[in-house]
C-alpha cells in the first residue's frame, strides 16, 4: 500500500508541474500575442492618407461608415469599381491603382467588417447585405454603369451585384471568386480560428504574428514572397475595433449559405461581359471551380473568358500586380 501511496502521490506531483507549465506557458502566450482592438483613430495615418475619404452610405441599419477611395479622371464614361476579398483591405489592389488611373476613374473600398470601414452597421454579413451596400455607393456617387472587378468574396459580391441589378454592370472581372460551391484544399490558420465560436473569443484578445504571416502565406503562390508590410497591413486591419467579431459573423455567413445553395440559381442570372481570372497555385479556391462557372453560364449571355496565371494563388492582384493586370487589360478596353 506504501508503494501505491507513493506512486499516488509521485502522479499527483508530475500533474501540478504540467499544470504550473501549462499555466506559464498560456501566461508567457497571452503576454506574447495580446493584441486588444485598435481605434479608426489610430489606423487613419498610416493607413488612409489621402486621396482616402470616409463616407457614410444610407443602408439598411446604417448609415454606414465607409472607406472609400476614388482616383483617376472623373471624364471616364465607364468607371472601375474594386472589391477585395475576406479580411483584406482597398490597399490590396494599390499595383493595379497605380496604373490603371492615368487613364481610368477607378474606385475601391473597404467592405464592412473589414479594412478601416469596420464593423457593419446593421450586424448583418450576408451576401446580399453586400449587394445592397454596393448599389448604396453607386448611387450615393451618382455612378451610372460600371465595370466591377472583385476577388473572392469581392467576386463574388461582384457577380451578386451583377445579377440584381444587371442595368448598373457594364462588364465583370472575377478573380478567383468566391460564390459557387468549392471545396477548399487548405484554409489559412485565420479564418481556422475565426469560424469557431471558442476560437474566434480568443482571438479577440490574441492575434500572434506567426499566425498572421501564416494566414498571408496561405494565399500566396509564392509564400517567399510575401512581403512583411502586408503581414503589417493584414494584421493592424485585423485589429481594426469590431473586425475580429465581424470575421466570425462572416464566416458563420458563408457557411449558411452554402448550406443552402443561395448564390447557386443567381449566376445563370448574370448577362455582363465576364473575365474569369484564376491563380495556378489557388488552394483556398482551386482553379477547377472555374468550371462550375462555364459550364453554368446563362445561354444568352456572351461566353465568360477564363485566364488561369502561372504560379500565383488566390490573391493574383497582390501577389503579381502587373501580371494580373496585364491579363486584364484586353479584356477592359473591350468594354463599352
Amino acid at each position: 500500500m506504501s508503494g501505491e501511496r507513493r506512486a499516488g502521490a509521485s502522479w499527483g506531483n508530475w500533474a501540478l508541474r504540467a499544470l504550473g507549465v501549462l499555466i506559464l506557458a498560456m501566461a508567457v502566450s497571452v503576454a506574447a500575442f495580446k493584441a486588444p482592438d485598435r481605434p479608426l483613430e489610430s489606423l487613419v495615418a498610416r493607413w488612409a492618407p489621402p486621396p482616402s475619404q470616409f463616407i457614410e452610405l444610407p443602408v439598411p441599419g446604417g448609415p454606414q461608415l465607409t472607406h472609400l477611395r476614388d482616383e483617376g479622371p472623373r471624364t471616364d464614361p465607364l468607371p472601375i469599381l474594386l472589391l477585395h476579398g475576406t479580411s483584406d483591405s482597398l490597399h490590396t489592389w494599390d499595383g493595379w491603382v497605380r496604373e490603371l488611373s492615368k487613364t481610368r476613374r477607378v474606385l475601391r473600398v473597404d467592405l464592412p467588417g473589414f479594412g478601416l470601414t469596420g464593423p457593419a452597421a446593421h450586424g448583418d454579413y450576408g451576401i446580399r447585405r453586400y449587394v445592397e451596400f454596393v448599389h448604396a455607393l453607386l448611387e450615393q456617387q451618382q455612378l451610372g454603369r460600371v465595370v466591377i472587378a472583385g476577388n473572392s468574396l469581392g467576386g463574388e459580391v461582384a457577380w451578386m451585384t451583377a445579377a440584381a441589378h444587371p442595368e448598373r454592370v457594364a462588364g465583370l472581372v472575377l478573380l478567383d471568386p468566391a460564390g459557387l460551391p468549392f471545396e477548399p484544399e487548405a484554409l489559412p490558420l485565420g479564418f481556422q480560428m475565426s469560424a469557431t465560436s471558442v476560437g474566434s473569443w480568443m482571438g479577440r484578445y490574441l492575434l500572434p504574428r506567426p499566425m498572421v504571416r501564416n494566414s498571408v502565406e496561405a494565399v500566396f503562390g509564392r509564400p517567399e514572397r510575401v512581403p512583411q508590410a502586408e503581414v503589417d497591413r493584414f494584421f493592424e486591419m485585423a485589429v481594426r475595433a469590431g473586425n475580429r467579431e465581424a470575421l466570425h459573423l462572416r464566416l458563420q455567413a458563408l457557411m449558411a449559405e452554402r448550406a443552402q445553395g443561395l448564390q447557386v440559381p443567381e449566376w445563370p442570372k448574370v448577362l455582363a461581359p465576364t473575365l474569369l481570372v484564376w491563380g495556378e497555385k489557388d488552394r483556398l479556391i482551386p482553379p477547377r471551380t472555374a468550371e462550375s462557372y462555364l459550364k453554368a453560364r446563362a445561354p444568352q449571355a456572351p461566353p465568360a473568358e477564363l485566364r488561369v496565371l502561372p504560379g500565383l494563388g488566390h490573391v493574383p492582384q497582390l501577389e503579381d500586380p502587373a501580371a494580373s493586370l496585364a491579363a486584364v487589360r484586353p479584356f477592359l478596353d473591350g468594354l463599352k
